[in-house]
């Protein structure tokens, strides 16, 4: 167990923001796999303060999505504290800064990964939303903008000193978007800087790679991103590899159909059948990734429109992997 402030954290595997991704459906299964706490995908100051309705839906949270951090993005004083204090009326546990988009059109505005470059204006920044709302603020950083103005330290340092509390670190600079490699060393530095929470961010997608960073960087929280797309089973196994309560075990293609069934039906649930469809066509690709013919699968996939159709074709595709004649799920490719 950890603590961000006083709110305790059963494990140190931390779901990371993904933009498009992190919604209702999405969390409450990583939730159900093990995961101590997950962020919300990144919400916008302006979008807050207009009353955006779609925006106010992302803050609505189900009772089981505990614990989690809300991540808020923009960067000018007034929007960004109205907005911070919007969502301390919320049920969220945490209020998180994305200060680690690298993504153009959330730089260019001077948000993301863009803080990182006027340090000072970001520490008085985030004094004021410390000082404005009261559940913990925790920021998201990248090591800095490039390579040669790399300043991830003396930003841990301002960020604590301006009452942050927590860190989330990507071992990479903005110029790398999510090129190259993590660079685990920088946040073993982090960690070694700062004395609150530091939580490794970037390039996780095993249990191996997990607790290898854990151990070589005495991090309290593993954060995994795209590792955990279409695989929340690597949750579970990294919650039962550091808690010594087992090995990890084999996910049968018949559980990863039923776990798609049940993130297309929330999706469903939560943005309606046609839109939740067109999103599910690029989790069900993460989620049947190294099945075989999946690629053929996703070509399928990517037509589908309604989740009968879905549910058809993966019975259909069980069906073929059990008997291995694909010659009737593919007819015209043969």
């Amino acid at each position: 167990m950890w603590k961000i402030s006083d709110l305790e954290i059963a494990n140190p595997v931390v779901i990371a923001p993904m933009a498009g991704i992190s919604n209702a459906a999405f969390r409450t299964i990583a939730h159900e796999f093990g995961a101590g706490l997950i962020y919300t995908e990144m919400i916008s100051d302006k979008a807050i303060c207009y009353s955006n309705k779609k925006t106010m839906e992302m803050t609505q949270l189900a009772p089981n999505e505990h614990p989690i951090a809300m991540q808020l993005f923009g960067h000018e004083e007034a929007s960004m504290i109205q907005a911070a204090q919007v969502l301390d009326k919320t049920d969220c546990d945490v209020i998180d800064i994305n200060m680690g988009c690298p993504v153009p059109k959330v730089v260019n505005s001077g948000s993301g990964s863009a803080m990182m470059k006027d340090p000072e204006a970001t520490y008085q920044l985030m004094r004021k939303i410390v000082a404005a709302v009261e559940k913990p603020v925790t920021a998201k950083i990248r090591l800095g903008w490039d390579s040669s103005s790399i300043n991830v330290l003396e930003m841990a340092r301002g960020l604590e000193a301006a009452g942050v509390s927590a860190l989330a670190v990507h071992g990479r600079t903005r110029a790398q978007l999510y090129e190259g490699k993590a660079d685990w060393s920088w946040i073993q530095k982090v960690k070694e800087t700062v004395s609150i929470p530091v939580m490794g961010n970037g390039d996780v997608r095993s249990v191996e790679e997990a607790v290898a960073r854990i151990q070589e960087t005495r991090v309290d929280a593993v954060m995994i991103g795209r590792g955990v797309l279409g695989n929340p089973w690597l949750i579970r196994d990294l919650v039962q590899a550091l808690s010594g309560e087992g090995q990890v075990k084999p996910v049968s293609d018949h559980e990863k159909f039923e776990i798609a069934l049940e993130h297309a039906r929330r999706l469903c649930a939560l943005k309606g059948e046609r839109i939740g469809m067109k999103e599910m066509r690029g989790h069900a690709c993460w989620y049947i990734q190294g099945i075989p013919y999946s690629n053929r699968m996703k070509d399928r996939i990517n037509q589908m429109t309604a989740y009968a159709e879905f549910e058809s074709m993966l019975r259909q595709y069980e069906a073929a992997l059990v008997s291995g004649n694909f010659d009737w799920l593919f007819p015209t490719e043969f």
